[in-house]
């Protein structure tokens, strides 16, 4: 059985390998979303950043929103962390987060992992 967006997974973490290994880990999130901003333009990885969505809350929009890092291929979330431990809480949020936007994938990437860029799927 296949991955769930096989090919367009490999193409997003394709790009997060290539800003981890020539940045490393020590750079605030910042740097590193706008490295991979670079990289997912020199791969022809769709995406958009910082999208603003709306969430609901029994059908009624919420005047709260969601921002997530990337939506790429506008079909999976793409979340980055520079932190020592991703905590269940970053995956509590992604899993919110995808349940909240009507998407399957996300991806939970943390940049601040040593000796090795670290990164979870999350499907919901």
């Amino acid at each position: 059985m296949p991955l769930l967006y096989e090919e367009e997974s490999y193409a997003i973490l394709g790009a997060c390998f290539e800003a981890y290994k020539e940045n490393g880990p020590g750079f605030l999130e910042g740097v590193y979303h706008e490295c991979l901003m670079i990289e997912f333009g020199l791969r022809g990885i769709p995406f958009e950043s910082k999208k603003k969505l709306v969430l609901t809350y029994k059908d009624v929009p919420l005047t709260q929103s969601y921002e997530p890092d990337f939506i790429c291929f506008d079909k999976i979330i793409v979340e980055i962390k520079a932190v020592v431990d991703l905590h269940d809480i970053f995956r509590a949020k992604l899993h919110h987060y995808l349940k909240s936007t009507n998407l399957r994938l996300g991806f939970l990437v943390n940049f601040a992992h040593y000796p090795q860029l670290e990164h979870e799927r999350v499907i919901y």
